[in-house]
C-alpha cells in the first residue's frame, strides 16, 4: 500500500531543494547565527535571504528568534528525521558504518594504511 502524501515531507524535500537553502543549512551546522551573518556571503538581497529562509522555518528546518533588535536563525535537525526515514525506506540507505568501512580498508590495503 501507498502511504498518503505528506505536507511536512514535501515541504522539507521542497525546501532541500534550492542550493542556496542547503548552503544556509550547512553553515546554521556551525552554530546559530543572525541573519545579517547568514546573508553576507551571498550575492543576493538580505530580502532575498529572508525568503529562503522562510521557506527553511515553514518546512521546520530551522527556527527563528528575535534577540533585541536582531533576528538569529538556529538549525532543527529533528526536522529531518521524517526525510531521513523515508529515504532509508528503500533500504540501500543503511546508515554509515565507519568502524566497518575502516576494518574493510584495512583487509584490503593492510593495517595502518587505511588512514
Amino acid at each position: 500500500m501507498i502511504a498518503p502524501p505528506s505536507p511536512a515531507l514535501d515541504a522539507v524535500f521542497a525546501a532541500l531543494a534550492d542550493p542556496t537553502r542547503r548552503t544556509i543549512l550547512t553553515m546554521l551546522l556551525e552554530d546559530d547565527m543572525a541573519v545579517t551573518d547568514v546573508a553576507e556571503p551571498f550575492a543576493m538581497s538580505l530580502a532575498a535571504i529572508s525568503k529562503h529562509l522562510a521557506i527553511l522555518a515553514e518546512a521546520g528546518l530551522i527556527s527563528q528568534e528575535k534577540r533585541g533588535r536582531v533576528k538569529w536563525c538556529k538549525l532543527e535537525p529533528a526536522a529531518m528525521e521524517g526525510a531521513i526515514t523515508w529515504i532509508q525506506s528503500f533500504g540501500q540507505f543503511e546508515p554509515l558504518d565507519l568502524d566497518a568501512f575502516e576494518r574493510f580498508l584495512e583487509a584490503e590495503l593492510g593495517p595502518g594504511e587505511a588512514g
